[in-house]
């Protein structure tokens, strides 16, 4: 085995966004303004890091401003219509092909497996159905920073026992997932998850993955795939 602890991003990596946006059009068409005011006010955090010490109370303070309403009224809201109303949903997704085939193997195989995502991640995993894998589940909200920001990563490795450099995170994302993994000495593996990605992994073998060569060393994926059995053969070979 190449390593002995593996940590995975969960939305866009473990299932596909396309499957998710499919069930939210009529949401996403009727709340644009408190989508718009929430991606803006996420913007901004990934890119100042200008935190109070409660996360949601300052997501929904910069919220507040944009859509010109009080924060507690909106951190309500987006908690009943974002946080909360979309997990129902996740009972009808399915997982990217051989996601839980390679979850089985690399279980057997005593790899200890953690979660990090940037929205609460818990009752996702139920409605998935693949609660039982992981050893430990963060949420980078929670840990009070957005990914890329090193924190919720550090978090991470701390709470499963590892040393940054003896992880390897796995993610759909360069500019989220591969460089804030990166940044605190985790390794990383990039999976391509758009539709012609798809389309390419879609015979028996699916393409060679291969080395990525990137902007930078806090934005190169040591291993990148098309298909989830490249992941299985790349860590346990």
């Amino acid at each position: 085995m190449k390593f002995d602890t593996i940590a995975f991003d969960l939305d866009g990596t473990l299932y596909p966004n396309i499957s998710l946006y499919r069930h939210l059009v009529s949401f996403l068409l009727k709340e644009q303004r408190l989508l718009r005011a929430m991606n803006k006010a996420r913007k901004y955090l990934r890119k100042t890091g200008a935190y109070e010490d409660d996360f949601y109370i300052t997501q929904a303070r910069l919220m507040g401003e944009t859509l010109r309403e009080p924060a507690d009224k909106i951190r309500e809201k987006t908690e009943r219509l974002i946080y909360r109303g979309w997990e129902p949903y996740f009972k009808k997704i399915k997982l990217f092909p051989y996601v839980r085939e390679t979850l089985d193997s690399f279980r057997k195989a005593g790899i200890r497996m953690g979660l990090l995502s940037d929205f609460p991640p818990e009752n996702k995993l139920e409605n998935l159905k693949i609660v039982e894998y992981w050893d430990v589940v963060v949420c980078s909200e929670v840990a009070g920073r957005l990914k890329p920001d090193p924190a919720p990563f550090l978090d991470l490795a701390e709470r499963m026992g590892r040393s940054p450099e003896n992880i390897l995170y796995v993610g759909n994302s360069i500019s989220y997932d591969v460089e804030g993994a990166c940044r605190t000495g985790m390794k990383t593996a990039l999976v391509h998850s758009g539709w012609k990605s798809r389309f390419k992994a879609s015979g028996a073998n699916g393409p060679v993955p291969g080395r990525i060569r990137a902007a930078g060393p806090a934005r190169s994926p040591v291993f990148s795939f098309y298909d989830y059995r490249q992941l299985h053969d790349y860590v346990l070979s």
